[in-house]
């Protein structure tokens, strides 16, 4: 299998994808990760930039080529491609879906015992429509204690380039995920895709709340 980084976690989140290669490596798959990989486009086809992204587009199944699984822990991403690249469209997945559905894992050997809560991403919710596999996965954590998100299924606010150009939106959208986050005391809070955690933990870390945030990679790929 090729592993999809994502612009994003290869510039941002390094840490993320050294989970999921752990991870993955653990159980037993070959991980292969294609030098040649760039941004999907997923940028610049929500701000419309049509032409920019062909280009990133049409170069994706070169990149990939032969490879039997894409693997991603971006549902985001995972989403752009499957609805625009119908030639890898079948051979793409979020790593949860991976995890569940091609490997018939649910308990990947992890432990992390901490307080953890789960923010469903909008992509890997309806998107995706990955169902309650994140969920499925975290609960088999040897002493995790998963508590609920109140309105767990509300977008968090970020949405990439709409959080900038609709600040005010985004931030009163953030506002209540924040509240709900503190309300469940969690230590952690977890999610599918990094980007609506940058989101998160930004407001988290500047609010000094002492709540941290993870990609699910990270907690399945503990061993504490």
């Amino acid at each position: 299998m090729a592993l999809f980084i994502t612009c994003f976690n290869d510039t941002l989140f390094p840490q993320t994808g050294r989970a999921v290669v752990e991870l993955l490596e653990r159980l037993g798959c070959e991980v292969d990760f294609p030098l040649e990989q760039t941004c999907c486009g997923q940028m610049h086809v929500n701000s419309g930039y049509e032409d920019d992204a062909r280009r990133l587009l049409e170069r994706f199944p070169r990149v990939f080529e032969g490879a039997e699984a894409i693997v991603s822990p971006s549902a985001s991403c995972v989403g752009l491609v499957r609805e625009r690249i119908p030639a890898v469209a079948d051979r793409v997945f979020e790593l949860t879906e991976f995890l569940v559905d091609r490997l018939g894992v649910v308990d990947v050997g992890a432990s992390f015992p901490h307080r953890v809560t789960l923010h469903p991403t909008c992509h890997s919710l309806r998107m995706l429509r990955v169902g309650d596999r994140p969920r499925r996965l975290l609960e088999a954590v040897r002493g995790i204690e998963l508590v609920e998100l109140d309105a767990a299924a509300e977008c968090c606010g970020f949405g990439g380039t709409f959080a900038v150009k609709n600040a005010d939106t985004s931030m009163a959208m953030l506002s209540d995920k924040l509240r709900h986050v503190l309300d469940t005391r969690a230590e952690v809070c977890t999610a599918a895709d990094t980007s609506c955690l940058m989101h998160i933990g930004g407001a988290l870390g500047r609010g000094r709340t002492g709540v941290r945030t993870m990609h699910i990679a990270e907690i399945l790929a503990a061993q504490e």
